[in-house]
């Protein structure tokens, strides 16, 4: 007896996202001045909306995130001879874009301007074409209840354990896919809003510790309130950069599993999450810290969405934006404390970060360079053939830097401030030896995309920084 048709859901089943949010977020990341325009079109209502997004931007069907298993599973079926049917509420253009990159699919049915291909909808569409029980059927959620509730077998891909139990009910689950990591919803929000990184708002201390009030336990508590607020800042800023550069890092050797990317975290709960964590953050920073520490948090915000939009793809442009990011860092610390700013300070912290943001770039360069790519690096305004020059601009900036330390420790200033400043030229070598180190590892491929992730994991940049703090502190309180 001949099988009966299979009709298989895309979003959700045989993707992990759903293309309404992709193509909302594309739009939104390509034209982020035209968000009025999106609301307008959104009032038309949805089959509206999903026609004039496919209509202004694309999705590579190459790049998005397959369930492998649903994936493999219809691969079998279609050796095994079954008539394969795609049907989706996702736009026709999406629709048959995807179909035609997987090659599986015998017929497809999708959203146009005039129907939501969904739920009841969807329904009596499969009923008008095979009647009551006349396929099977794929599907993730509840708005297939009705269309599973006509099909002859069910499958489902579960991503709730509660969903899977409610359809049970009702129907007879023929099989289930599962898909264990939309469960881990907090998991993959705390992966997203990456706290390790927070590691680098602890330059908001470092105007406390230059100024030698770490024994202020007022300025301490203002440091701290600081550190966490520029923390959930960070954190916010890191879901919006994951949500606009989605398709860059779906593209990415390591980045393409990070929760949005991977399809492990849905585009829709990213839109909701980072503006809530933004006003949260100015909200505390307008509450407790004074006026100058929130007009600075401001510009860094500015600058880091300036930053995510545009800038990163401006080549050396991109790299002066990221040592200014972290400088603002510097600045927002001094401001929490109403502490000084030295030119010293300003002008070491400006060359160090260059040289840190050129490693970063070298490292994205050498990668792509290695694995045969030497063409445009995707997202960024640079290609293989800059990685000398690259490389050229970084050690310099670096050694730059040193050479504003050294002039430091032989400033008026700096004679006053430590009873023994000629300790500091071992903290001068600490750094020489650091920075040439990382240009090392860099040069031979062994670097972290980030080197500040890299220099948190490094044992010898650790053993750097503590002999670093014991030279000051020796420098400070050491009588000869």
């Amino acid at each position: 007896m001949k099988e009966k048709p299979l009709v298989v859901d895309l979003d959700g089943t045989l993707i992990k996202t759903d293309l309404l949010f992709e193509s909302v977020n594309a739009f939104i990341g390509k034209n982020p001045l035209r968000l009025g325009a999106l609301i307008s079109w959104s009032i038309k209502g949805k089959c509206k909306l999903k026609e004039i997004l496919a209509e202004n931007v694309n999705i590579d069907p190459s790049s998005l995130p397959y369930n492998e298993e649903v994936i493999e599973w219809l691969k079998l079926k279609k050796k095994e001879g079954r008539y394969l049917i795609l049907a989706t509420g996702a736009n026709r253009k999406f629709a048959n874009q995807i179909s035609n990159y997987l090659g599986l699919f015998d017929e497809v049915y999708s959203s146009d301007g005039g129907t939501n291909l969904i739920s009841e909808a969807k329904r009596d569409k499969l009923i008008d074409k095979f009647g009551h029980f006349g396929f099977d059927y794929v599907g993730d959620s509840k708005k297939d209840r009705p269309i599973w509730a006509v099909s002859d077998k069910a499958y489902i891909v579960s991503s709730s354990k509660k969903n899977t139990d409610l359809i049970k009910k009702n129907k007879k689950i023929d099989g289930i896919f599962e898909v264990p990591t939309k469960n881990k919803v907090f998991l993959n929000t705390l992966i997203a809003m990456r706290p390790y990184q927070w590691s680098k708002n602890l330059l908001i201390f470092v105007p406390i510790f230059v100024a030698g009030m770490y024994g202020n336990h007022s300025s301490l508590i203002l440091s701290i309130t600081a550190f966490f607020i520029f923390s959930i800042t960070a954190s916010s800023i890191y879901l919006f950069n994951d949500l606009v550069d989605i398709n860059n890092d779906r593209l990415h050797s390591r980045k393409k599993t990070r929760p949005f990317a991977s399809g492990n975290l849905s585009i829709f709960l990213g839109w909701i999450l980072w503006p809530s964590l933004l006003f949260l953050s100015l909200t505390f920073s307008i509450v407790f810290l004074p006026n100058n520490f929130t007009y600075t948090l401001i510009v860094y915000i500015f600058f880091t969405f300036s930053y995510t939009l545009y800038l990163k793809k401006q080549p050396i442009v991109d790299v002066m934006a990221l040592a200014s990011l972290y400088t603002l860092r510097i600045i927002a610390g001094a401001e929490a404390i109403t502490a000084p700013l030295t030119f010293w300070l300003l002008s070491f912290s400006v060359l160090i970060f260059l040289s840190l943001a050129f490693i970063k770039r070298f490292s994205e360069l050498k990668n792509a360079r290695n694995s045969g790519n030497a063409k445009k690096i995707n997202g960024r305004g640079y290609t293989g053939d800059d990685l000398e020059i690259v490389s050229a601009m970084g050690v310099s900036s670096g050694y730059l830097s040193i050479l504003v330390f050294a002039l430091y420790i032989q400033g008026y200033t700096t004679v006053y401030m430590y009873h023994t400043p000629s300790i500091l030229w071992l903290a001068c070598l600490l750094l020489l030896f650091w920075i040439s180190r990382m240009w090392l590892i860099a040069h031979r491929g062994d670097m972290h995309d980030d080197p500040i992730v890299f220099a948190l994991k490094d044992r010898v940049s650790w053993f750097v920084g503590i002999l670093f703090v014991i030279a000051f502190c020796t420098a400070k309180y050491f009588h000869e």
